[in-house]
C-alpha cells in the first residue's frame, strides 16, 4: 500500500523531533478522551469525567479573574444566575437551553457590570468582599422567594428540569444517555482552555501579567489597570453563566443550595488554587485531580459514614496547599520539560552539551 506524501512527511517530522511537544502531549490526551466514552461505559466514571470536565470549566472561568490580578469568592452566583436563566426560560417559554445559554450570559455579565464597576478600581480585599456578599445575598433571595412576576423561582424546593410535550432531543438539549453530555463538557473545557491560553498571547495577556505583577507600574505605562480588570471580570461572568446552564441540563434539578451556595464557589476555587490559579492549565489540572477524588470519596464513603468523604477530602486539600502552594501546574510543566529534553530531542540536547564542552 502506497504511502501518503503527507503522512510520509509528518513521519519524517515525528522522526526528527521538529513538532513541538506540547502539540503532541495535547494531542494524545485529546485523543485519548475521545475514545474514553467507548471504552468507559459504566454511568458512574462518565459521571466523574463529565464533573471534571465541568469544573474544569468553571475554574478556568473563574481563573481568568486571577490573571488580572484580581480574586472572586463568590462566583457561584454567576453559575445560578446561568442556571436559573436558562431553566425558567426551558419551563416558562419553551426556549431551548442553548439559546437560555446566551441568554443567562448576558444575565450574568449585567449582574457583573452592577458589581464590578465600582469595586474593581478600589485597592485592597472589596472586590472579593463584594462578589461573596452578592452570592449570599442572591441566595438568601431565591431561597425565599416563590415568583418573580409570573415566573417560578421554586425558593428553597428548587426547580425541576422536566421537559414538556415536544421538547425533545438535541435541540432542547435532552439526551438519553451521559456520551453527549460528556462530549458537550469536554468541547467546552477545550474551548475555555483554548480561548485563555489565546488571550495570554494577545495584547490583553501581556497586559494581565503587567497589572498582576505591579499594577502602580502599569498604570504608569500606559495601561488601564481597571477598564481591563472589568472587561475579564465580566468574560468570566459570561463564561461561568454557560457552565451553570450545563449543570442544569446535566443533573435536570437546581436549587439554591446546589448552584447558589457558597461551597460551589470555594469547589471552584480550590480545583483553581490547586492546579495553580493565574496559569493557563493550572485550573484543568485541578480539576483533575480535585474533582476526582471528591467524586470517589463521596462514594466510597458517602454511604454509612456520610460526611466522613469531606474530611478526608479537606485532608488531601491542605496536604496539597501546604506541600504544592503553587499549584500542580508548576511540576506539571517541568516534569514535561523534563521528558522532552531526555527523549523528545535528545540528539539536539548531546549537540549542545557537546558544543559546550568544546
Amino acid at each position: 500500500m502506497k504511502q501518503s506524501p503527507r503522512i510520509g512527511a509528518l513521519a519524517k517530522r515525528l522522526r526528527r523531533g521538529q513538532i513541538p511537544f506540547d502539540r503532541i502531549v495535547i494531542s494524545v490526551l485529546l485523543i485519548l478522551l475521545v475514545i474514553i466514552p467507548f471504552i468507559l461505559k459504566e454511568p458512574f466514571y462518565m459521571h466523574i469525567f463529565i464533573m471534571i470536565f465541568l469544573f474544569g470549566y468553571l475554574g478556568t472561568a473563574w481563573g481568568l479573574v486571577g490573571q488580572s490580578g484580581q480574586l472572586s469568592f463568590g462566583h457561584a452566583a454567576f453559575v445560578g444566575l446561568g442556571a436559573y436563566t436558562s431553566t425558567i426560560m426551558f419551563l416558562n417559554l419553551g426556549v431551548s437551553p442553548w439559546l437560555g445559554m446566551l441568554v443567562g450570559a448576558i444575565t450574568a455579565t449585567i449582574a457583573g457590570a452592577v458589581i464590578g464597576y465600582p469595586t474593581l478600581r478600589l485597592r485592597g480585599p472589596y472586590f472579593a468582599l463584594a462578589t461573596l456578599a452578592f452570592c449570599a445575598i442572591l441566595q438568601i433571595y431565591v431561597r425565599n422567594t416563590q415568583y418573580l412576576g409570573p415566573f417560578n423561582l421554586g425558593s428553597a424546593w428548587g426547580l425541576s428540569v422536566s421537559p414538556f410535550p415536544g421538547a425533545e432531543g438535541p435541540a432542547f438539549f435532552l439526551f438519553g444517555s451521559k456520551t453527549p453530555f460528556y462530549f458537550i463538557a469536554l468541547a467546552m473545557l477545550v474551548g475555555i482552555v483554548s480561548l485563555s491560553y489565546l488571550l495570554n498571547r494577545t495584547r490583553i495577556g501581556y497586559y494581565w501579567r503587567a497589572m498582576r505583577s505591579d499594577p502602580d507600574a502599569a498604570e504608569s505605562l500606559g495601561i488601564n489597570v481597571g477598564r481591563y480588570r472589568f472587561m475579564t471580570f465580566l468574560m468570566s461572568c459570561a463564561l461561568s453563566a454557560i457552565g451553570g446552564s450545563f449543570y442544569a441540563q446535566y443533573f435536570s434539578f437546581i436549587d439554591p443550595t446546589g448552584v447558589l451556595d457558597l461551597s460551589l464557589s470555594i469547589q471552584i476555587v480550590l480545583v483553581g488554587v490547586v492546579g495553580g490559579w493565574q496559569t493557563v492549565f493550572g485550573p484543568m489540572i485541578g480539576s483533575f485531580v480535585i474533582t476526582s477524588i471528591g467524586q470517589l470519596l463521596r462514594a466510597q464513603l458517602g454511604g454509612a459514614y456520610a460526611g466522613l468523604h469531606l474530611v478526608v477530602y479537606g485532608i488531601i486539600l491542605m496536604l496539597f496547599i501546604l506541600y504544592i502552594p503553587r499549584g500542580l501546574n508548576a511540576p506539571v510543566m517541568r516534569g514535561l520539560s523534563w521528558l522532552e529534553t531526555k527523549y523528545w530531542r535528545p540528539s539536539r540536547n548531546a549537540n549542545n552539551e557537546k558544543v559546550g564542552r568544546q
